[in-house]
């Protein structure tokens, strides 16, 4: 690596290296933090604070199937399990499923609850 060393009152301030050093080293950096992301992901994975969805969720939502459902399914609850942790009737639960409800913040955030995933999720 070929580095100038510039002095500002007698002591290094500035390091300059060609450009196509520098984006070298910004890659290192960048795949140095992608490590560290990734190694503290299986880590909390590890200690069960993480999930992976699989594909065939992804595939449902992104189909644009209704996300409480497709959440709903994922985690092996019925509509009549989710009404009951939620405290609306299951005819509830279908309603919004089949997008014909209009669910209010509280609804929607117990869902989520329930359902361990975000209330994002469920609105998306």
């Amino acid at each position: 690596m070929s580095v100038q060393i510039l002095e500002k009152n007698g002591k290094p301030a500035f390091a300059v290296l060609p450009y196509d050093e520098y984006k070298a080293l910004l890659e290192v950096a960048e795949d140095a933090d992608d490590v560290a992301v990734l190694a503290r992901f299986a880590e909390r994975y590890a200690k069960g604070e993480e999930e992976t969805v699989p594909a065939e969720v992804v595939d449902r939502l992104l189909a644009g199937e209704s996300p409480l459902r497709v959440w709903r399914e994922h985690r092996g609850m019925s509509a009549a399990q989710v009404a009951e942790a939620v405290g609306v009737t299951p005819a509830h639960v279908s309603k919004l499923e089949s997008g014909k409800g209009d669910p209010s913040v509280a609804v929607l955030t117990k869902l989520a609850k329930v359902l361990g995933t975000s209330l994002e999720e469920l609105i998306a």
